[in-house]
C-alpha cells in the first residue's frame, strides 16, 4: 500500500484540546510510517548489464539501441549523465560496487579473476544482517573464485539462476533472469524488504554474428566510436552489441511488471548500470572514456523526485553507502570505503549540477585478461573531473592490449597478431588486425595496441575518444600539475601499493581462469 504523507502546515485559530491530542496521534502515526521501519524501507534492486558503455542506451539519444525499460527508470527517477565505473574489467569494478572500496583497495578481488577475501563486507550481507531477503540471477561477482577466498556464496548472496531459457538465441545466455527474479519474489517472506542483483551477462561477447540486422536494425544506426573506422563490418558488430543491450533491457521490464505486480514498484530503489564499457578494441579494458563511462539510471517513486537529469560524477563506490543509507543501515558498516550517499542528490529537486563538492573520481586497472608473459597485468590509474581524463600508465614498457604474439602448446612461437588478449575477440578486432597495414585501418589499430606515455591527459569535452593526448600542451601544463597532484595525494591517502611501494603485489595474485602461454619481452616483436 501507498505511503500516505500528511502536511498540516500552520494553524491560526484556537485549537481545543481535543483537536491538539488528536492532531498528535495523526502526527505520531506519521512519523511512524516514514521511519525505516523493517516494513517501509525501500525494496533494492541492481540492474547491471556486461559490457555497456555510455551513452548506449535510447534515454541518451543514441541510435541504434532501443532500451524502454531503462528509459522509464530515468523518466520515473534520474539520468545520469557522469557514471564511471571504478574499473574497465568486470570483476574489480563489480568487487567495487559491493564494498564501496576502490580496487587498490580490494587487494584480490582488486584484479581480474582471482579471489575474493572474506574479510571483505560487502551490503548484501550488511542488508540481510538488517533483515532484507537476498538474492542474484545471472553474473553476479565474477570472474573469479569466491570460495577460495573463505565464503560460502557468491558476494551478490544467495544464487536464483535455475530457471532456464530453452533455445535461446547464440550468445546469450540461458538464464531465464526475469523468471528467476519473479521465483525470488514468490520465496520472499511475506513483509520483508528485498534486495536483488540482475547481472545479465549481455552484451559481453560473443555475439551471434549479424544478428543485428536480422532483426531490422540499419547499418546508418550504428553509432560509431571515434577510435574505429567506419566500415559494414564494424556497424553490424556495433549493431550486433546492440542487440544484446536489448535483450538485457527486455528481462529488466519484465522484472519492472513483476514489481508493479507484486505492489513493491513504488517503494523500490532501481539502478540500472554497466560493469564497464563496450568489449570493443581501445574501450573495455581502458580507463579511457569508452571503458569507464557507463549509463546510469535510477528510481524510488516513493521518494524520489523524477523527470531529472544529473550531471554530477558518480562513482559505483558511492552504490553501497547509498543501498544502506536509504535502509537505515549505518554506512559505517562498510570500513574504509570512499563512497559517499547519494540521497542529498536523490531526494532533492534539482537537475544539472547539483552537489559541486563532487569534483573527480577515479579508476584503475591492474590485470584483465592473461595477455602477457608470465601473466603480468597493464596497471593503469585515472582521474576524471567534469572536463579531464588523467591517466597514469606504471608500466609503459608493456603492451596495454597484451602481447602481440602467444605460444602454442607445444612451446614455439604463434603466428603474428595471435595476442593482443585483452581486447575480447570479435569481428571488430579480426578487421583491424587483417586491414592494418591498410589507409583506412592503420592509425585505429595502432591507437588499439601500440604501447603508451607514462602519462596522459585529455579533455573530454573537445575529445570523448581520447585521441589527443595533451600532456605535453603547455597550455594545459597548469591542468596537468594540479591533476597529477591530486592523484598522488589520493592515492597516497588511500594505501595504494602502487605509490606506496608494494604495486607488484597485484602481480602475486592468484588467476583462477585459464592462463596463456607468451614468449619473454623483446622489443623486436611488434604489431
Amino acid at each position: 500500500m501507498k505511503q500516505m504523507r500528511r502536511d498540516y502546515g500552520s494553524c491560526d485559530r484556537m485549537l481545543t484540546v481535543g483537536m491538539l491530542l488528536a492532531l498528535a496521534a495523526t502526527a505520531a502515526a506519521s512519523a511512524a510510517e516514514t521511519k525505516p521501519a523493517s516494513d517501509a524501507r525501500p525494496n533494492i534492486l541492481l540492474a547491471i548489464s556486461d559490457d555497456q558503455s555510455y551513452p548506449y542506451a535510447s534515454a541518451y539519444g543514441c541510435p541504434g539501441v532501443k532500451t524502454p525499460a531503462f528509459d522509464r527508470i530515468a523518466r520515473q527517477g534520474i539520468l545520469f549523465t557522469n557514471a564511471i565505473c571504478p574499473s574497465p574489467g568486470c570483476a574489480p569494478s563489480r568487487a567495487s560496487l559491493l564494498t564501496g572500496r576502490y580496487p587498490w583497495q580490494n587487494e584480490h578481488a582488486g584484479t581480474h579473476a582471482s579471489s575474493f577475501p572474506a574479510k571483505l563486507v560487502v551490503y548484501p550481507d550488511l542488508l540481510e544482517k538488517a533483515g532484507y531477503f537476498v538474492g542474484y540471477t545471472g553474473k553476479g561477482w565474477g570472474p573469479g573464485d569466491w570460495e577460495v577466498g573463505g565464503r560460502s556464496r557468491n558476494p551478490a548472496g544467495p544464487e536464483f539462476n535455475k530457471i532456464k531459457i530453452e533455445n535461446t538465441t547464440p550468445g546469450v545466455a540461458d538464464c531465464d533472469y526475469s523468471a528467476n527474479f519473479r521465483l525470488f519474489l514468490e520465496q520472499r517472506p511475506k513483509g520483508m524488504p528485498f534486495c536483488f542483483w540482475y547481472g545479465g551477462k549481455e552484451p559481453h561477447r560473443g555475439y551471434a554474428p549479424g544478428i543485428g540486422l536480422r532483426h531490422g536494425k540499419k547499418p546508418e544506426e550504428a553509432r560509431i566510436p571515434p577510435f574505429l573506422p567506419d566500415t559494414p563490418e564494424i556497424r553490424s558488430d556495433i549493431l550486433d552489441y546492440c542487440w544484446e543491450i536489448e535483450w538485457f533491457d527486455r528481462h529488466l521490464a519484465d522484472m519492472i511488471a513483476a514489481l508493479e505486480e507484486a505492489g513493491e514498484f513504488d517503494n523500490t530503489l532501481i539502478v540500472v548500470t554497466s560493469d564497464n564499457g563496450m568489449p570493443f578494441p581501445r574501450a573495455k579494458a581502458n580507463v579511457y572514456e569508452y571503458g569507464i563511462h557507463v549509463p546510469m539510471a535510477l528510481c524510488w517513486p516513493r521518494r524520489i523526485p523524477g523527470g531529472r537529469t544529473v550531471d554530477d560524477l558518480i562513482s559505483f563506490v558511492d552504490l553501497a553507502p547509498t543501498f544502506l543509507d536509504a535502509a537505515g543501515v549505518a554506512p559505517a558498516g562498510l570500513p574504509g570505503g570512499n563512497g559517499r550517499s547519494l540521497m542529498s542528490i536523490l531526494t532533492s529537486n534539482e537537475k544539472g549540477l547539483v552537489d559541486t563538492t563532487r569534483e573527480m573520481v577515479f579508476s584503475a586497472r591492474e590485470r584483465h585478461s592473461s595477455s602477457r608473459y608470465q601473466n603480468l597485468g597493464y596497471p593503469q590509474r585515472a582521474l576524471r573531473t567534469q572536463r579531464y581524463l588523467y591517466i597514469r600508465n606504471f608500466k609503459p614498457d608493456r603492451w596495454p592490449a597484451g602481447d602481440p604474439r602467444q605460444l602454442n602448446a607445444d612451446g614455439s612461437l604463434a603466428p603474428p597478431d595471435s595476442g593482443y588478449c585483452d581486447i575480447d575477440p570479435g569481428p571488430s578486432l579480426s578487421w583491424l588486425i587483417t586491414h592494418k597495414t591498410q589507409p583506412q585501418a592503420d592509425r585505429f589499430f595502432h591507437l588499439a595496441v601500440d604501447k603508451r606515455a607514462p602519462e596522459e591527459l585529455y579533455d573530454i569535452r573537445e575529445d570523448p575518444g581520447c585521441l589527443t593526448n595533451l600532456i605535453s600542451s603547455a597550455e594545459h601544463a597548469q591542468v596537468l600539475g594540479r591533476l597529477r597532484s591530486q592523484m598522488d595525494d589520493y592515492l597516497r591517502k588511500t594505501n595504494d601499493p602502487r605509490v606506496t611501494g608494494n604495486g607488484d603485489v597485484f602481480e602475486t595474485y592468484e588467476r583462477y581462469s585459464p592462463i596463456r602461454r607468451f614468449p619473454p619481452p623483446d622489443s623486436s616483436i611488434a604489431p
